[in-house]
């Protein structure tokens, strides 16, 4: 076991690298001067041009560039935004957000689909089964930005029930409706899988050898079956999770989230290549350690995988 964990974690050497290196040349290739970016419309003084173009070291070839970025990395310097400010400070205020926002909504995905999708295993071919059916193809048909719409004008403009927008109210008990709207979005795959795990469970041999013992469904049922469907159902949550880190752009958008997505965004458009490349290097390490307690998790789940 000890041996997997340090074998995995040193996947994160290469990992880290080739993110890293290749979201940097992206930002370096984008078109555009980010220096004459920020003066919008005014003429800037050439002086000043040069002299932010130095201390930014966009003068400097890509790979000098990416090399001065790794070495403020390794000293604990995530480099600064063209507004000044520390990159380490934008993600201390941001990241928190974001990741409450994403806790929130895949706690309410995978408790949903759990639930949902068990039922309607169980109760296959009935009512409640081609409903569930139904609403899942709707949920993933749906556009993300028309959930969001759809969720301000019924559940908050007009039932009052939350926020419309978020703002500075970011603790847990404002983020309820975008979290509710990103749960939603998400459920759909979730619960199908769970649906199909469960149903595909049921037919082992082992689960029919249980009943043959005189083993009760109150007991066949959580204990055997649903334990050994949610490998399914976490891995995909797992994907999720990482996805909502830095894919929940629109949503803290629309409910103005001041969150990851938005500063990600505005740093991607102004050409911010330290804040761009920054945040997603921090992303990718986090995602893969998610993955990691997700895949000893399956240990725990199902006793039949061992990590030699």
């Amino acid at each position: 076991m000890l041996g997997y964990i340090i074998k995995r974690l040193l996947q994160v050497i290469p990992v880290f690298f080739g993110a890293t290196l290749l979201i940097y040349f992206l930002v370096f290739a984008m078109p555009g001067d980010p220096i004459l970016a920020l003066f919008g419309d005014r003429t800037p003084n050439p002086a000043v041009v040069n002299q932010l173009r130095e201390q930014y070291h966009l003068n400097d070839p890509f790979i000098v560039q990416y090399w001065y970025y790794i070495s403020g990395v390794f000293q604990g310097d995530l480099g600064t935004t063209f507004s000044g400010r520390p990159v380490t400070e934008v993600l201390a205020q941001t990241l928190p957000v974001t990741g409450r926002l994403a806790l929130m909504a895949i706690a309410i995905e995978f408790v949903t689909s759990i639930i949902i999708g068990s039922i309607a295993a169980l109760r296959k071919g009935k009512i409640f089964d081609n409903v569930s059916l139904i609403v899942a193809l709707i949920a993933i048909a749906i556009p993300i930005f028309v959930l969001c719409f759809l969720a301000q004008y019924f559940l908050a403009i007009q039932l009052g029930w939350f926020s419309p927008t978020v703002g500075a109210d970011n603790d847990w008990g404002g983020l309820w409706l975008p979290a509710l709207v990103l749960g939603f979005s998400l459920f759909a795959t979730s619960m199908r899988l769970m649906r199909g795990s469960v149903i595909d469970t049921l037919n082992q041999d082992w689960v029919r050898t249980a009943y043959s013992k005189g083993l009760s469904r109150n007991r066949v049922i959580p204990v055997h079956v649903l334990r050994n469907s949610l490998i399914p159902v976490i891995t995909n949550s797992a994907t999720n999770f990482g996805v909502l880190l830095v894919g929940a752009t629109v949503t803290e958008g629309i409910f103005n989230v001041p969150g990851v997505g938005n500063t990600l965004y505005q740093a991607a458009i102004r050409g911010e290549g330290p804040t761009v490349v920054s945040f997603v290097t921090v992303f990718v390490i986090l995602y893969v350690l998610v993955n990691l307690l997700v895949d000893l998790l399956y240990g725990l789940l199902d006793p039949r995988i061992r990590y030699a």
